[in-house]
């Protein structure tokens, strides 16, 4: 039998080191079909207790299970579209009231801008005008980069609708390639660490599933009390577009904005929209993330910050979706393998109260 080779630290560290680089940078130039395969993953994993349930329990055949499964996901989707789809009807309506609450409150940014930097409504009705004749000449290009985006968001949603089901179809071909892949001696090891995946990535979309519940119902509370219409609609799409880090809750906090046009254009209540999304986020940040999230995932706030940067460079959107179960699976893995057990504890939240360096003592005879 071979002996393993042992190598010393920097060894070590640049085989590591490499072994990311290179899959960060299969990831980027890959990253249109690597992450749909790994948003039905997460699916797969997140659907997985109701397949067993049904090819166990209810003696389901495999396809049939997954189908059913499937089928839920689309379900739970769909309702959530039709509810905004039908709410968004009933805003349309109040177009007429848009417009017209709209163009006083521009009027009212318009005198405050006079007022408070001596820039005069004709000078600012001028640089609109310029915009918006440049936004006209580009139209063409925008329109036609909005048809392609759509339609390569109906493409990948169906491709991962069909990864998911196949991914919960050969769930135990899976697991055979990668017990072909490792020595049986390590199987207990493989087994661990495919279980613990299992409960993290289930821990972790369920508790995105509460964190948005728990958003939605407090902006809709917020919006209710300061009198906004649509305020179910809102808190709903800002719970949904909470799930997005950093970015999401700007677009949904410039949605209530337009929709709050519908009632009335006075700052103050463009005033309160914003005090209710900063004491939402405040608890969310403060309270939701650090119960709810990080205590399912383990990861600290300085490597969840990176990834998700990292992951929105290089794959948009849902990089960063996908950003922080991926530094879960690497973490469950790192913590497994004794030669990077170091990294997955870098990666973890636990901080030690102090630390003190052990010193060797040394023998007579070194001395």
């Amino acid at each position: 039998m071979t002996q393993p080779i042992k190598l010393p630290f920097y060894a070590k560290l640049a085989c590591i080191l490499i072994t990311l680089i290179s899959f960060a940078y299969i990831f980027c130039i890959a990253k249109d079909i690597i992450t749909p395969v790994l948003l039905a993953f997460l699916f797969a994993v997140l659907l997985l207790p109701v397949f067993t349930f049904l090819n166990t329990t209810f003696k389901f055949p495999r396809h049939l299970a997954a189908i059913v499964c499937v089928l839920i996901f689309l379900a739970f989707i769909g309702g959530i579209l039709v509810f905004i789809s039908f709410q968004v009807t009933n805003m349309a309506d109040d177009f007429d009231t848009i417009k017209k609450n709209a163009n006083s409150f521009l009027i009212e940014i318009h005198k405050f801008i006079k007022e408070n930097f001596q820039i005069s409504i004709g000078e600012q009705k001028k640089y609109l005008d310029t915009v918006t004749k440049d936004s006209v000449k580009n139209g063409n290009a925008t329109l036609g980069s909005a048809i392609i985006s759509i339609s390569d968001l109906v493409l990948d949603s169906t491709i991962i609708v069909i990864y998911t089901f196949l991914f919960l179809i050969y769930k135990e071909h899976f697991k055979l390639f990668l017990a072909k892949l490792i020595s049986k001696e390590n199987h207990s090891v493989l087994k661990d660490i495919l279980s613990q995946i299992k409960v993290s990535i289930n821990n972790y979309i369920v508790s995105l599933i509460i964190e948005m519940i728990v958003v939605s119902v407090l902006t809709s509370l917020g919006l209710w009390i300061i009198g906004i219409k649509y305020f179910i609609l809102l808190g709903l799409i800002t719970g949904i577009l909470n799930l997005v880090p950093y970015i999401g809750i700007l677009i949904a906090g410039v949605i209530t904005v337009l929709a709050s046009l519908t009632g009335s254009g006075e700052i103050s209540v463009i005033t309160g929209i914003l005090i209710v999304n900063v004491i939402v986020q405040l608890i969310d940040n403060n309270l939701l993330v650090p119960l709810i999230i990080n205590s399912k995932v383990e990861i600290n706030a300085f490597v969840s910050i990176m990834g998700i940067i990292v992951g929105g460079a290089a794959a948009g959107i849902s990089g960063m979706f996908l950003a922080i179960p991926l530094l879960a699976i690497l973490k469950i893995i790192f913590d497994r393998i004794e030669s990077l057990e170091p990294w997955g504890y870098l990666m973890g939240n636990h901080i030690p109260r102090k630390f003190a360096w052990r010193r060797v003592r040394k023998t007579k005879t070194e001395e």
